[in-house]
């Protein structure tokens, strides 16, 4: 299977390098198809932002953009698909989410370097987890389920989407503010969670809005708070775990768009000014806030530092918990 492997990525790499020989600047970018990798599965809030943003770039840059999911190893296939195997022409781009900077913080020695190996282009946005409970569970507040956890220590079943996850540090670090101890119960997605959350197979978890929304509407599932820094324009009432008690808890989903290292300067700018030109669309506003999304923008710069600092506080969060990536 890994020989497998190793000769789909070599074929890739001969393709994608045939594609773009040519050099590229500002005023006759883009003159061919752009790709846009997702390293997730269709139907996922990685992939739909990824898609609806290529759909707006088509529009208004008159050229094809093609989103290509490339699931698979948390996400290595198309990290290192875009590191190590794609030219840097600005015609293959990625569309990427938290565990971009999850792997760095788990390996001491990472597959690919998230500073040296890509250029950032634009953080797009930033979206809560809400923490939700299987219907049956005692509690109905996050006052009330913490008492409970303290109440009932190591008898909490935590459902997380994939050890190593961003989800799988929110527990972890929900464990350690609140002071409870945990079962951390893995899966392979946020689906399979929130089906056996339903069912009353595991206690709790954390979910995107996009995902937790309906089943919550429909009382399948409760929820108690989010995991921004602020409270949520989706659920207002909802409490912040960081003012039920858990310090400094903040963490979100957030999409954004790279290039590898060596992309030129002029396709950054284009891309950076056309993206932010798309978070200022009221349809594209419209659909954030209902997913409980905020759009963010700004400069490359602005989204390197961003992915610095993801980094470093899931790095300290894995060194002291001893978090070992998922085998």
């Amino acid at each position: 299977m890994m020989n497998g492997l190793l000769r789909w990525v070599a074929m890739c790499s001969v393709v994608t390098l045939a594609l773009s020989s040519a050099p590229v600047c500002a005023q006759n970018y883009p003159g061919k198809p752009v790709r846009v990798i997702v390293p997730l599965a269709p139907g996922g809030a990685t992939d739909i932002q990824a898609r609806l943003f290529t759909q707006k770039l088509s529009m208004s840059l008159g050229q094809t953009f093609l989103v290509d999911n490339r699931a698979g190893a948390g996400g290595l296939i198309a990290f290192n698909l875009i590191a190590h195997q794609t030219a840097p022409d600005g015609y293959t781009l990625l569309a990427t989410s938290p565990g971009f900077t999850n792997v760095p913080a788990l390996y001491d020695t990472p597959p690919f370097d998230p500073i040296k190996d890509f250029e950032p282009i634009i953080l797009m946005s930033k979206a809560p987890y809400s923490l939700v409970v299987t219907p049956a569970f005692p509690a109905k507040s996050i006052s009330e389920f913490l008492a409970w956890c303290r109440a009932n220590p190591g008898k909490l079943n935590f459902g997380v989407s994939g050890m190593g996850t961003t989800v799988h540090f929110a527990a972890v670090w929900l464990a350690d503010g609140g002071n409870i101890r945990m079962t951390n119960v893995p899966y392979k997605g946020t689906g399979p969670v929130l089906q056996d959350l339903m069912a009353g197979q595991v206690h709790v978890g954390f979910a995107n809005v996009i995902s937790a929304t309906p089943l919550i509407k429909s009382g399948k599932i409760r929820a108690l708070a989010v995991t921004t820094a602020q409270r949520s324009s989706v659920y207002p009432d909802l409490p912040t775990l960081a003012e039920s008690g858990i310090p400094d808890f903040d963490v979100t989903t957030w999409h954004g768009w790279l290039g590898p290292k060596g992309t030129p300067k002029s396709v950054i700018g284009v891309m950076n000014a056309e993206l932010g030109k798309v978070l200022k669309f009221s349809d594209v506003i419209k659909m954030m806030a209902e997913d409980g999304g905020v759009p963010i923008g700004g400069s490359p710069e602005d989204f390197r530092k961003h992915i610095v600092a993801e980094i470093e506080r899931w790095k300290k969060l894995v060194r002291e918990n001893g978090i070992k990536p998922e085998s």
